[in-house]
């Protein structure tokens, strides 16, 4: 049997470090459109610029640098437009270092599998955690090849990152190569332009603490007059003084209106982004803003009242009550989703799920929720699954990365914490000691329900192995002792058993059986009635 590894132990998730709500810009005028897309245009010009001379610094960026391209973005928008240019060019460099050291990680992942298979004999069938050799000669061969190609793509990238080097592509990688199958897309020339030239523009600005209403650039005022503080070349279409543009609609937002109409009265800092949605020919308009960690409470806490495990699938999450001892009540849940289609649409499925699963946790009175601290960053390589191909896009197409951290903001609103745990053996172990104990002839428990028990469990603390029945014969004499038990430390555990209301065999009803705590009553090997001393009354002398 294979080494298990070590399981990590189990912690609460932190809360959300920031907000961000949006709204729609209805009843928008002719002349409205007509200026978002000339300021759109004209920043997005500039941003493309800006990310350009970015990557050619490189790694020798500097503060000097840095000025420099401000300076120069300055005399063609503003010192604040040019100040929200730069850093998000600084974001999106970041952001393209950290996928290529991920990428680096995944290469050389692959290799250290292609060489391990490469060594081994052809038809050699692997282990479990250590694959074995290739089928036939044909693969073997194909397989050297490809590690070859690997090796050289793995070079190329450590090369780059040494360079400073990085590949970014304003409007998006894929939505670049979508333009060479618009046919399966099912767009059109002129459709696939204006999402390409849409995501390209660029209308957002950062929000400045103690400036009016938080922000100067693209101002919201508390009754939800938006105006735009318009770039140099395009002042000329300013209709407010000061050369700002203030659209015709108001604006309101829904959801946390409230603390966002606090943030503007406060003159607190409000970052704002306006953008276009082709799809739906729709403006938008999002405020984001920094809010401080909720604190953690300890997990002994969140845990008194049980505790809601939750095991994630390809279309649905399954979810199971467990009481303050680890025992499953009640039946188990299943809160389906679709992700297929766009982004937008799978991730709607994923919020609403979580919030049918919030407000069946808050009906059950449980205050924590416990998932799995998924990541398949370096489960899905092609190298590690072989021919499965489904297998790989059904891992792939999981948000693994953005479940535990939508629930944790959802969950911080609803006073719920939530309780990530090591999910290594959960649906293996979960299946074996669950999932027939917990099927009755009108309910059928999936492996899915099974593992949500299991994560619970192991949130609480508890063994995920059910307590097992004594041995059967010549009681511990050949089994040997029950594997599953209470702690020397336990109190009470030499004790009697509590009395049960009601039969417990059909010979003994209820209020009888008097001596059944008494063991020195009972006639068993190493009790004292065993060893007591037997004298036989003398015979009568009459006989």
């Amino acid at each position: 049997m294979a080494d298990l590894r070590p399981i990590e132990a189990s912690f609460v998730a932190s809360g959300p470090s920031g907000v961000a709500i949006r709204t729609r810009l209805k009843d928008l005028a002719p002349g409205d459109e007509k200026v978002l897309r000339l300021v759109g245009v004209h920043l997005g010009s500039l941003a493309s610029k800006d990310i350009k001379a970015r990557c050619r610094d490189g790694l020798g960026h500097s503060g000097g640098t840095w000025a420099v391209r401000k300076r120069e973005l300055t005399a063609l928008s503003s010192s604040r437009w040019a100040g929200s240019i730069t850093k998000a060019s600084h974001d999106q460099w970041a952001l393209a270092r950290r996928c290529q050291s991920a990428h680096i990680q995944n290469l050389e992942a692959g290799i250290r599998t292609l060489t391990h298979r490469l060594s081994l004999p052809i038809g050699q069938k692997g282990a479990k955690g250590a694959p074995g050799g290739y089928r036939s000669r044909q693969e073997w061969h194909a397989k050297s090849r490809r590690v070859q190609v690997l090796e050289d793509r793995l070079e190329r990238e450590r090369a780059a990152r040494e360079a400073g080097l990085v590949h970014v592509v304003r409007g998006g990688k894929r939505l670049a190569r979508t333009r060479h199958h618009l046919q399966a897309a099912q767009l059109t020339a002129s459709e696939w332009r204006g999402q390409w030239e849409a995501e390209r523009w660029f209308c957002q600005a950062d929000g400045e603490s103690g400036k009016r209403y938080g922000n100067e650039t693209i101002r919201v005022s508390p009754v939800g007059e938006v105006s735009i503080k318009l770039p140099a070349p395009l002042a000329h279409l300013a209709n407010a003084p000061h050369g700002r543009y203030v659209l015709a609609c108001p604006v309101a937002f829904a959801h946390r209106g409230t603390e966002w109409a606090d943030r503007v009265a406060a003159n607190r800092a409000i970052a704002y982004r306006i953008h276009l949605d082709t799809g739906r020919d729709r403006w938008y308009l999002t405020a984001s803003w920094q809010i401080p960690p909720t604190p953690t409470i300890p997990i002994e806490a969140a845990l008194a009242h049980g505790v809601v495990g939750v095991d994630m699938n390809a279309d649905h999450l399954a979810a199971w009550r467990l009481d303050a001892h680890g025992n499953p009540t009640g039946a188990p849940r299943r809160f389906f989703y679709d992700l297929t289609g766009t982004a937008e649409h799978r991730d709607a499925q994923v919020r609403h799920a979580l919030t049918r699963l919030l407000h069946w946790a808050r009906a059950c009175g449980v205050k924590a929720i416990a998932v799995e601290d998924l990541d398949f960053a370096a489960e899905k390589t092609r190298e590690k699954h072989g021919r499965r191909k489904r297998f790989r896009q059904l891992i792939s197409g999981m948000p693994t990365g953005n479940l535990r951290a939508r629930l944790s903001s959802m969950a911080d609103q609803t006073g719920i914490a939530v309780i990530a745990v090591d999910p290594a053996y959960t649906s293996r172990w979960g299946a074996q000691h669950w999932q027939k104990p917990l099927t009755t002839t009108t309910r059928k428990t999936t492996r899915h329900d099974a593992a949500a028990v299991a994560i619970g469990r192991r949130a609480q603390g508890h063994p995920i192995r059910r307590r097992t029945a004594p041995p059967p014969a010549h009681q511990s004499d050949e089994q040997g002792h029950r594997t599953v038990q209470a702690g020397r430390c336990a109190p009470r555990r030499e004790g009697t058993r509590p009395r049960i209301i009601g039969p417990r065999t059909r010979s003994v009803h209820a209020g009888r059986g008097a001596n059944a705590g008494d063991q020195n009553a009972q006639h068993r090997w190493g009790r004292s009635a065993e060893h007591e001393t037997w004298q036989q009354d003398s015979l009568p002398l009459s006989l």
